[in-house]
């Protein structure tokens, strides 16, 4: 395969970052780029068909309420032993000394695969705070090398209050639950997780008026009466019921409601069992009252209120990495995606345009040419948002650890962006030889029927 050559494109002297000056930092710059943008690229209907297919065609998407009452051991072993098999690389701990067989071998005995019975009953429950998706029941953070302690190779994605999760089986210590979420399948703390029956948990929030989270994220109001529901994170796409019933003259844990939204959340209770409660959402917080409309607006909106966010690999940090990002700009309008890179950039349920290493450059830099608004590009490990084209250059918005590109003297410039960004997609280098568009896997693109 030859390279495409990354264009020698000013850094900018404000920002000191390739081709983004700070206008280009701002919701409304891209908003203008828009011929309409308040036109509508799928609607309800059609994102709802767009679901399905992914619930229908995509193996990453688990239809929890498909599962049988009962799981038989090696499907248990199987599903766990897939997630929290022996590392084969070498980690290191926060002091920087190695992860030894003593200490991969205990690991190992917390996963209790010895104790799954022959058959284990599939029970359910929802999660009562985000809370972290671990490898391993531990939450012990692990690294690559001694001088990075960004990615925690243990760290795999988070869950939010409100999911729905399988529980099949229970660590060692009792402390800790492998889950299977619509979206992965991992270990959480028990104590975040309250356990119901299928109808309570699929019931939840199935009808009746909602708030969605429009905000990067809101948190619920302080309350000292219920602790489990006070300044409770909820991200971007959440979505919780509203007590449209509740009276405006009964307080919600000792405050008069009429300045925010009643809205029902899940706890666990001290004997582990799911309960329902009030809760108060301020009115001020940034929500709406349905999934909102996907329109050129709307997108570059949501997509803009994480700017500057921290990349979190694995959602840690309470913030989110590169598909995460993308996938919760998507949730806000209800668009159901797989968690990871490696599972989007390939989701048969989506318009995928794949490339390969023969694939000539004039292929890769044509269809770079054709991007629009809001279709993710990916590279290997990495997926980057289409906000458009300005200049001769494809911009693009995404969550990133790093970032490179040619410096004046044509030598390539680490750039540690460790957050969400906006770049120009053509001078990106992956290294000092290959550029970005070298290395794009896929495209992928959220399509209305009409254009299957």
């Amino acid at each position: 395969m030859a390279h495409v050559s990354a264009p020698q494109v000013p850094i900018d002297p404000v920002t000191g970052v390739v081709g983004v000056n700070p206008a280009k930092l701002t919701p409304a710059y891209w908003i203008d780029q828009e011929q309409h943008p308040d036109r509508i690229l799928l609607d309800r209907a059609g994102i709802a068909a767009q679901n399905a297919r992914m619930r229908a065609q995509d193996p990453a998407i688990h239809d929890l309420r498909a599962l049988p009452a009962q799981l038989s051991r090696d499907a248990v072993q199987q599903d766990i032993q897939a997630l929290s098999s022996t590392p084969r690389r070498t980690l290191y701990d926060l002091q920087g000394q190695v992860l030894d067989a003593k200490v991969l071998d205990a690991l190992h005995d917390r996963l209790a695969l010895d104790a799954v019975a022959a058959t284990t009953p599939v029970r359910y429950g929802l999660v009562t705070h985000r809370a972290d998706l671990r490898t391993f029941p531990t939450a012990q953070r692990v690294f690559s090398s001694t001088d990075d302690h960004d990615i925690d190779r243990f760290q795999e994605s988070a869950l939010f209050p409100g999911d729905a999760v399988a529980v099949l089986h229970e660590s060692r210590d009792g402390q800790w639950l492998f889950v299977t979420s619509e979206r992965y399948s991992a270990w959480i703390e028990k104590r975040y997780v309250g356990i119901g029956s299928a109808q309570q948990v699929f019931g939840y929030g199935a009808a009746g008026p909602q708030r969605v989270v429009t905000g990067a994220n809101v948190t619920t109001t302080f309350t000292p009466e219920q602790p489990q529901v006070s300044q409770l994170q909820l991200d971007m796409g959440v979505r919780v019921p509203v007590l449209a019933d509740w009276k405006p003259t009964d307080p919600v844990n000792g405050q008069m409601p009429y300045t925010a939204w009643v809205i029902q959340l899940p706890i666990r209770r001290d004997d582990g069992t799911l309960d329902l409660v009030p809760a108060l959402l301020p009115r001020i917080a940034d929500t709406a009252a349905d999934y909102l409309p996907l329109t050129p607006r709307n997108f570059i909106t949501q997509a803009f209120k994480f700017l500057g966010e921290r990349y979190g690999w694995g959602h840690s940090y309470d913030a989110r990495d590169c598909s995460g990002f993308t996938s919760e700009i998507y949730r806000a309008f209800g668009v159901l995606l797989p968690r990871n890179t490696s599972q989007q950039a390939v989701s048969p349920a989506l318009d995928r345009i794949a490339f390969s290493e023969s694939d000539p450059d004039a292929r890769r830099s044509a269809a770079v040419k054709q991007l629009r608004l809001g279709d993710m590009v990916y590279i290997p490990g990495h997926v980057m948002v289409v906000l458009g084209h300005v200049g001769g250059l494809t911009y693009v918005i995404h969550d990133t650890a790093g970032g490179g590109w040619p410096g004046p003297d044509g030598a390539r410039v680490a750039g540690h962006l460790n957050g969400v960004s906006v770049t120009p997609l053509e001078p990106m280098l992956a290294s000092d030889t290959v550029s970005y568009i070298d290395r794009i896997t896929n495209i992928q693109r959220i399509r209305p029927k009409s254009e299957e």
